[in-house]
């Protein structure tokens, strides 16, 4: 059978697989909503009411976020990251962890740039820094973070960013220089490519970007691109969180993760890989799960496991790296989890 005679998908099909791909929360929330209406049609309205009330609650937060996500763009501010990445190798992690754990990047937006940064020749050790603080906190999750569990939270959250991004950038350039990661890039990375002009030839930000009518039409894009993509992400997980209330017994969480010492917060990091969504969604499950007798120190784990090892990151170093590197990547991201947890738990208990 030649490629000619193989079947080829129908409109229907590509159409379904355009939808799941740029719409998946909506559809899962869809769907969770039919079996709520099949299964138990009394929970749909306490479930509704509560995805409204959360997201009224939430909406000052929500607003600074698309607000901070479209000057970004408008301005053009994310050319700045690209001075992260010059000088000493110290210098170098350093910045580049800092630059991740303050810049407006969240794990999908990311991708693109280290694409970039691998292509134009920087090395691993600084992009591996800024690549796992990036995906762990940026201005607007510091925002809902701080809504949602605290200014606390958000603080040690950010400085733990930083950290993991200073761990893995200095892991990964001690391990080169003992040669343990010669070619550590696969085929076909790091000799040019998509977005390396953009790095190679950074433009300075434009601060008054009202004055010019395309700055201000990209800022109307991107807040509408972030208002949709947030609004999609936190309303099925305000919809998650009023079933985690009407179905998961308090008593249950308690027993797992409630309790002291060391073994909830590693459990909460080993749960935290698989059940890991997005970030933003992440927030008022972790509240409702510590409401219900989670120490902070898990929850905690629990988010820096699941932020750094999300699917679009861990895909990403996966498709850009070779697998040592990428072991290497999933073994750093769980022992800083665990440690920011157990660091965390200490720091409250103080």
């Amino acid at each position: 059978m030649t490629d000619h005679t193989l079947p080829q998908p129908g409109p229907l099909a590509a159409l379904l697989r355009m939808l799941w791909h740029k719409q998946k929360p909506w559809l899962v929330f869809a769907a969770i909503v039919l079996a709520l209406a099949a299964l138990d049609p009394a929970q749909l309205g306490p479930s509704a009411g509560k995805v409204v009330q959360s997201l009224v609650a939430i909406a000052p937060f929500l607003g600074a976020s698309i607000l901070i996500a479209a000057w970004a763009g408008a301005t053009g501010a994310d050319h700045l990251i690209a001075r992260a990445f010059s000088g000493a190798p110290a210098s170098m992690i350093m910045m580049a962890a800092l630059a991740g754990g303050l810049s407006p990047f969240c794990s999908c937006g990311v991708i693109p740039l280290i694409a970039a940064l691998l292509a134009i020749g920087v090395p691993l050790a600084p992009v591996m820094a800024f690549w796992m603080a990036s995906p762990l906190m940026d201005p607007s999750m510091f925002v809902l973070t701080t809504g949602v569990l605290g200014l606390e939270f958000a603080l040690a959250k950010t400085l733990i960013a930083i950290g993991m991004g200073l761990l893995g950038g200095t892991a990964v350039h001690l391990l080169t220089r003992a040669g343990a990661l010669a070619q550590p890039l696969q085929e076909g990375i790091g000799n040019g490519g998509c977005g390396g002009a953009r790095m190679r030839n950074p433009q300075p930000p434009v601060w008054g970007f009202w004055r010019e009518a395309p700055r201000i039409a990209k800022f109307r894009i991107e807040a509408m691109k972030t208002f949709l993509f947030l609004l999609k992400w936190l309303s099925l997980a305000f919809l998650l969180e009023s079933l985690m209330l009407a179905y998961l017994p308090a008593e249950l969480v308690t027993q797992w993760l409630g309790g002291t010492g060391i073994a909830p917060i590693a459990l909460a990091t080993l749960v935290g890989v698989p059940a890991y969504f997005n970030g933003y969604a992440a927030l008022p499950l972790i509240d409702t799960l510590m409401g219900q007798g989670m120490q902070p120190g898990a929850g905690m784990a629990f988010l820096i496991a699941g932020g750094v090892t999300s699917l679009p990151a861990a895909i990403a170093v996966w498709a850009l790296v070779r697998p040592r590197v990428f072991g290497l990547y999933v073994a750093l991201s769980l022992g800083g989890a665990l440690a920011a947890g157990l660091g965390f738990q200490l720091w409250v208990m103080i």
